[in-house]
């Protein structure tokens, strides 16, 4: 399925029911006054989160979201009925913002709803409008009108703990050795193409771990892939920075990485994070050390793995339980 983490919809909540001008007519009432009932309120544009849904892409096919009018009043001071909501569902992180960039919403929980926009009041009947010296008033009220809204969705998934690496660094493959993530992998460049999520359990602990499409020197500038989705691992409490140790520079590319991230958002340079050197089992033990030694001397924190052969896979799990903020579950 095509992964859509961005979408523009354009929503109308319900406008009220009219008010009734109507006369109470009974055949032994000669002064029967005015029993013109209210008009029903308008339906509600509703956003509600849906944790089995992971991408926007239902709203590329439809755009435009409608509540139902409340209907009007009647005679016998019968109140019209109230409009039906609409209720729009979205995957869990999903942000909407409207035209001016202030964000309305955070959906970031299953079953959790936001009323986005509020259908009109129905107009009150002409019963309302009597007194003592106006026993027959006509009067009566229009609905009002409902909100109408152009809104903006922004898919931000929900993980504990994300990767990120340059492309081919094996952040596919890890994922799959620590969690029950399946991604596509392959031995060339952007075998990711869209965001990858997984769940790592142990007993009654999850830790939700996020891999993005690899980075590349100038991402902040356009190039690449995986500047379109570094906001998938905004949230994250945790990053592991994926090194490829064959490559002719990981230190280089470590600073690529660092880089990239701090021009993307500052914050993101200063998250909690672990350097994982990867692909160990094809470089000399004496480099593995000198690069360890390098990146201590930074304050950087460093696990070595293999992840296509499962080396130090364990000894990561147990980290990324420990520092990577496991949710709680029954069960």
């Amino acid at each position: 399925m095509k992964f859509v983490d961005e979408a523009r919809i354009h929503v109308e909540a319900g406008n009220g029911g009219r008010g009734a001008s109507s006369f109470r007519r009974e055949k032994f009432v000669p002064r029967g006054g005015p029993d013109g009932g209210d008009g029903g309120k308008g339906g509600d544009v509703v956003i509600a989160g849906k944790s089995n849904l992971t991408s926007l892409l239902d709203f590329r096919y439809k755009r435009i979201y409608r509540a139902e009018h409340g209907k009007n009043g009647s005679g016998r001071n019968k109140k019209g009925r109230d409009g039906k909501d609409i209720t729009i569902s979205v995957p869990l992180g999903t942000i909407v913002a409207d035209d001016a960039g202030v964000t309305l919403c955070d959906v970031t929980k299953d079953g959790e709803v936001f009323i986005i926009a509020r259908g009109g009041r129905g107009g009150k009947g002409n019963a309302h409008f009597a007194t003592p010296t106006k026993r027959a008033p006509s009067q009566f009220q229009y609905g009002e009108e409902g909100e109408a809204k152009d809104l903006n969705l922004v898919l931000k998934l929900l993980a504990d703990v994300g990767i990120a690496g340059l492309p081919n660094a094996g952040k596919s493959t890890l994922i799959a050795k620590l969690t029950d993530a399946k991604p596509k992998t392959g031995d060339y460049p952007f075998t990711t193409l869209t965001p990858n999520l997984g769940v790592y359990r142990e007993e009654d602990e999850v830790v939700v771990i996020a891999d993005i499409p690899g980075l590349v020197g100038g991402a902040s500038q356009g190039r690449g892939l995986g500047i379109t989705f570094l906001k998938h691992i905004e949230r994250t409490g945790m990053l592991l920075l994926l090194l490829d140790t064959s490559s002719p520079d990981p230190l280089g590319d470590y600073e690529v990485l660092l880089h990239e991230l701090s021009t993307y958002k500052a914050a993101m340079a200063d998250k909690k994070r672990i350097v994982v050197l990867n692909k160990i089992d094809l470089v000399p033990a004496q480099d593995l050390v000198k690069w360890e030694k390098d990146l201590a001397v930074r304050g950087e924190e460093v696990m070595k793995v293999s992840a296509l052969e499962g080396t130090g896979i364990e000894a990561l799990k147990t980290v990324v339980r420990k520092k990577g903020a496991p949710r709680n579950v029954d069960g």
